[in-house]
């Protein structure tokens, strides 16, 4: 296989599948949200998804490489991002099932994209209002978690926008501002149907939560039991739990939380 060409501040890793990803090491690192919203994405092999948010469009590629969507159209408002995300998609050679778009979430909410096209949306939005936290030192990393360029109600617009009545929106978020997220959803005709808090051990509080939204879907959530990360192992040291290590191995979750 050729090895691709590498910009300054550019590295090359190998992901799971198969899948190789060029990373900015200035800029965001994908990590375990992205791992764990790729694999809670319910198999469809047939449906044309948008991804809001791309970054280096690590989980539109793990769902094509595990073949739980047809086609995928990356959102991406950094135009650095975006060509990032297109040469992600050559050197995966999924230059037929998934293309780049780089857009703003508030234009795709307002007049982007192809109304009700879309059956799957996902997205792993900024989790961080504009004025909390300390600023990250480079831009790249503000805009990618901070919520500058678009706030939770925008991705849910815009999901909203491009389903079809019925389809499926899932998202990855921080448990602390889950009221944030569900008062958006609901504005948005996007009812919530199922819900995973995610813990990095047994003892500790949940921090993030895994959720599916359906367009215009009547009221009923299933609360899943939780998906814990690590586990204490010999002499002390952490390990994956069973269920993440489905997640690392498979890119499944187990069925528990799959229903």
């Amino acid at each position: 296989m050729k090895e691709p060409m590498l910009l300054p501040g550019e590295r090359l890793d190998d992901v799971n599948f198969r899948l190789r990803l060029i990373q900015k090491t200035a800029g965001l690192q994908f990590g375990t949200d992205a791992l764990l919203l790729a694999s809670y994405l319910k198999n469809a092999p047939n449906a044309i998804a948008t991804e809001l948010g791309g970054g280096s469009g690590i989980i539109s590629l793990l769902a094509l490489a595990r073949n739980k969507v047809a086609r995928v159209d990356c959102v991406e408002v950094q135009p650095i991002y975006a060509e990032l995300i297109e040469r992600n998609i050559v050197l995966n050679d999924f230059g037929d099932r998934m293309r780049a778009v780089c857009c703003n979430v508030r234009d795709v909410a307002r007049q982007g994209g192809e109304q009700g096209r879309a059956d799957v949306v996902f997205s792993n939005p900024p989790y961080m209002k504009q004025t909390s936290g300390a600023p990250n030192l480079t831009e790249e990393k503000n805009i990618a978690r901070h919520e500058v360029l678009g706030d939770i109600g925008d991705f849910c617009a815009a999901a909203a926008r491009l389903l079809r009545y019925g389809g499926y929106f899932y998202c990855v978020y921080r448990s602390d501002r889950m009221a944030d997220l569900f008062a958006a959803l609901r504005e948005n005709r996007l009812e919530p149907k199922r819900l995973t808090f995610v813990h990095a051990d047994i003892s500790a509080p949940p921090s993030m939560l895994l959720l599916t939204a359906v367009l215009g879907g009547k009221s009923g959530m299933k609360v899943t039991r939780p998906l814990i990360i690590y586990q204490k192992g010999e002499a002390g040291a952490q390990t994956y739990t069973d269920d993440m290590q489905q997640v690392m191995e498979c890119g499944m979750l187990p069925q528990t939380l799959d229903a």
